[in-house]
């Protein structure tokens, strides 16, 4: 098992991974369709995807962490 101190980290790479994985498909469908390729098309459009996904989860979160606990104590 991983150590909790990657807690962070381990929590940032599966919510860039679910999270650009879905969005790219549904993005990839609406831009061109059921094509025959679309399989390609997603898994480019995911791997790109999830470069920025993951370091932008990584710095975001926490500020999504502090506003929510502020929202919440309000």
């Amino acid at each position: 098992m991983i150590h909790p101190k990657f807690r962070t980290i381990v929590f940032a790479f599966f919510m860039a991974l679910f999270m650009s994985g879905f969005m790219s498909f549904v993005i990839s469908i609406f831009n061109v369709g059921m094509v025959d390729n679309i399989v390609t098309i997603w898994l480019k459009a995911w791997l790109f995807a999830f470069c920025i996904a993951f370091p932008t989860v990584i710095f975001v979160a926490p500020v999504v962490h502090k506003l929510t606990n502020k929202l919440i104590r309000a």
